[in-house]
C-alpha cells in the first residue's frame, strides 16, 4: 500500500548529472543567493562588511538586483517598505557586530508593523563561536541575543548544508501571518569556503495559513447579526491581508460604521457614508465606539494610538480578529479569534445575517461634524492647508512614507489614503528617520509610480546620506522636508508639560543646497506654492527634494481631559 508521504519525485538524468557536477568556484555565499532566487526574491538591500563579503561576492554571479544604502538602519527601513508594498519577504544583507546592531531600530519597526524582512547576517568564523573572547573584529559574545527580543524568529547556520533549509524556514516564518522580520546568522568561513553542494533550485517555503475556528466565527456572526449599534475598527491587518473588499462588503451587510487605525488607512473608503475615517485621537469618536453594543476589531491590538492613549473604555461586547496571538485580548476582554483578517472576514460574510440601520449614516455624519467643529475652533488653518496641498499633489496610487513629524501626526488622523497599502509611517515603533529610506525601498519595489517621503528637519538628518543612494539608483522619490528648526513635536510636548522646551532646537544645513550637492534637484517652497512645487517634483522622474520652512502645530489632544 502506497501512502502520499511515500511518494518521492525522482530527478531526471540531466538533474542528476548537474547535481553530481556542480559549477566550480561556488561558495557558501552562492548557496545563500541561490536559495533566495529559488524562493522568488528579486531585490536585496544591505551594506557590505568584512565577514559578509562571501555573500556580496556571490551577488555578482546572481540575477538579484542589489540596492546598497549608506547606513544599515536605513537599509532595514528600505527592506521594511519593500515588504509592505510587495507582500514578499525582503532580503536584508548585513555584516557582523556593528553592522548587524545598527539595523535593530529598523527591525523593531518591521516587527511592530508586521513587515516581512529576511535579515541575513554574517558571523565571526565558526572557531570563535561559543562566547569566548577571541579578539575578532566585530565579535560579540552572543550576537543572536541582541535580536531574539526584536525579530519573529532566529535561525542559526553552522555548516553549508544548513544554509538552504535555514533560509527557507526563515522565509516561511517571515511570510506566515503575522508577517514580521526574521534573522539568519552565517559564519564568515562558511560563506567563504568553496562548496561541492549542488545548485539550490526551488526550496519549499509555503507560508502557513491562520484560519479562524468555525465555532468562534459562528458566535461572532450571531452577535453581529443581533446587534443594535455595531461598529468596526479596521487595523493594519486588513491592509496586509488584502481584505479591504471583504471589510467593505461586511460593513455594508451590517450597516456598521467603520473607523480605520493609522496602520489601517485606506482599508475603508474615506468618503463612504459609514466611514468614521481615522479620527481615533478624538473624544467624539472614542465616545461613539464606546457606545457600540458590539464592536468588531479586525487586525488591530487596540494599542496606545488606536485606543486614544488607553482612554477607550468599551461598554459593549468586543469581537477581536487578530493574526498575532499575543495581541488577542491584550488590552480588552473579547471574543478573540486568532486568524488572518481575510479568512475571518470571509467566514463572517458567509454566516452573518443582513441587517438594516437607516440611522447609521446619520450618526456618522453627526459625529464627524463634531470632530470638524473641534478642529475648526483651534485656528489650525495653516496645518490643514498644508496637508490638503499634499493630498492634491499626490497621485491616488502613489505610496507615501511619513516620518515621525507633526505633519505625519496630522496625516494619521486627517489624511485620506484613498487606496489600501499606499500610506505608511513609523508609528509602529515610533523611531525617527523612517520616511526617506522607506520610500527608497518602495521605489525599488515598483518603478512605475512616484513615491513621496515626508520628514521634519530633525528626522531628515537621520537619513540625509541616502540622497546618494537615491541618486545612484535613480529612485523616483520626492522628499518633502518640513523645516521648523528642531524636533517640533517634542518642542510642543515639553512646552505643554514644563512651560519651556529643552534640547529640541537644531542647527541644520541648507537642505536644498545639500540635495543639489548630491546631484538631486531641490526647491524651497511656501504653503502657497507647495501644491504646485510638489506636483511638479512628483511628475519629474528621479529623486528630488522639496523644502517647506514652516512651524506647524498639533491639534489639541483629547486623552488628557
Amino acid at each position: 500500500m502506497t501512502h502520499d508521504h511515500d511518494l518521492v519525485l525522482r530527478p531526471t538524468a540531466a538533474q542528476t548529472e548537474a547535481a553530481l557536477n556542480p559549477p566550480p568556484g561556488r561558495t557558501g555565499g552562492d548557496l545563500v543567493v541561490e536559495t533566495l532566487q529559488g524562493l522568488g526574491a528579486t531585490t536585496v538591500f544591505g551594506l557590505p562588511g568584512q565577514h559578509a563579503l562571501g555573500v556580496f561576492d556571490a551577488l555578482r554571479r546572481s540575477s538579484l538586483d542589489y540596492i546598497g544604502l549608506r547606513v544599515e538602519n536605513n537599509a532595514g527601513f528600505a527592506a521594511d517598505a519593500y515588504g509592505r508594498i510587495t507582500g514578499e519577504a525582503a532580503p536584508l544583507l548585513l555584516s557582523t557586530g556593528p553592522g548587524a546592531l545598527t539595523s535593530l531600530a529598523a527591525l523593531q519597526e518591521a516587527a511592530a508593523a508586521s513587515a516581512p524582512v529576511l535579515a541575513i547576517s554574517s558571523q565571526v568564523p565558526t572557531a570563535a563561536l561559543g562566547g569566548g573572547r577571541h579578539g575578532y573584529l566585530h565579535e560579540l559574545a552572543d550576537q543572536q541575543a541582541s535580536f531574539k527580543g526584536v525579530v519573529k524568529s532566529v535561525h542559526s547556520v553552522r555548516t553549508q548544508s544548513q544554509i538552504p533549509s535555514a533560509i527557507a524556514a526563515a522565509w516561511q516564518s517571515a511570510l506566515t501571518v503575522p508577517h514580521g522580520p526574521v534573522w539568519v546568522e552565517i559564519p564568515q568561513d562558511v560563506l567563504l569556503a568553496e562548496t561541492i553542494l549542488p545548485v539550490v533550485t526551488a526550496p519549499d517555503a509555503t507560508p502557513d495559513e491562520v484560519a479562524p475556528r468555525p465555532e468562534l466565527t459562528a458566535v461572532a456572526a450571531a452577535l453581529l447579526s443581533g446587534a443594535q449599534r455595531p461598529a468596526i475598527i479596521a487595523g493594519g491587518g486588513v491592509v496586509r491581508a488584502d481584505a479591504a473588499g471583504k471589510l467593505r462588503a461586511l460593513a455594508g451587510k451590517l450597516d456598521a460604521p467603520v473607523v480605520t487605525t493609522f496602520g489601517g488607512k485606506g482599508a475603508f473608503p474615506w468618503e463612504h457614508p459609514l466611514s468614521l475615517q481615522s479620527w481615533l485621537e478624538d473624544r467624539h469618536i472614542t465616545d461613539f465606539l464606546e457606545d457600540a453594543d458590539v464592536l468588531l476589531v479586525v487586525g488591530s491590538g487596540l494599542g496606545e494610538l488606536s485606543s486614544n492613549y488607553h482612554t477607550f473604555k468599551p461598554r459593549g461586547r468586543i469581537i477581536q480578529i487578530e493574526a498575532d496571538l499575543g495581541k488577542l485580548e491584550s488590552n480588552h476582554p473579547a471574543l478573540g479569534i486568532h486568524a488572518d483578517a481575510r479568512l475571518a472576514l470571509s467566514a463572517l460574510l458567509e454566516t452573518v445575517e443582513e441587517r438594516t440601520d437607516p440611522a447609521a449614516a446619520g450618526r456618522v455624519r453627526a459625529v464627524l461634524a463634531l470632530v470638524r467643529e473641534r478642529i475648526a475652533a483651534q485656528e489650525l488653518t495653516l496645518e490643514q492647508d498644508v496637508l490638503a496641498a499634499v493630498r492634491r499633489a499626490l497621485p491616488d496610487d502613489a505610496p507615501s512614507f511619513w516620518d515621525m513629524t507633526i505633519l505625519a501626526y496630522w496625516a494619521w488622523s486627517a489624511f485620506d489614503a484613498r487606496r489600501p497599502n499606499t500610506m505608511h509611517s513609523a508609528q509602529g515603533a515610533g523611531g525617527l528617520g523612517y520616511g526617506f529610506p522607506a520610500a527608497l525601498g518602495a521605489a525599488a519595489a515598483d518603478r512605475t509610480r512616484p513615491v513621496l517621503a515626508v520628514s521634519g528637519d530633525g528626522g531628515a538628518l537621520y537619513s540625509i546620506a541616502e540622497l546618494a543612494t537615491a541618486r545612484q539608483y535613480d529612485l523616483d522619490v520626492t522628499w518633502l522636508i518640513v523645516d521648523d528648526g528642531g524636533y517640533g513635536i517634542l518642542r510642543e510636548y515639553m512646552t505643554d508639560a514644563f512651560g519651556q522646551a529643552t534640547a529640541t532646537e537644531l542647527a541644520r544645513p541648507d537642505f536644498v543646497a545639500l540635495a543639489e550637492s548630491f546631484g538631486v534637484p531641490g526647491v524651497r517652497t511656501t504653503p502657497g506654492t507647495l501644491e504646485a512645487d510638489l506636483a511638479k517634483a512628483l511628475a519629474t522622474p528621479g529623486p528630488s527634494v522639496v523644502l517647506l520652512p514652516a512651524v506647524l502645530r498639533m491639534f489639541a489632544p483629547t486623552h488628557l481631559a
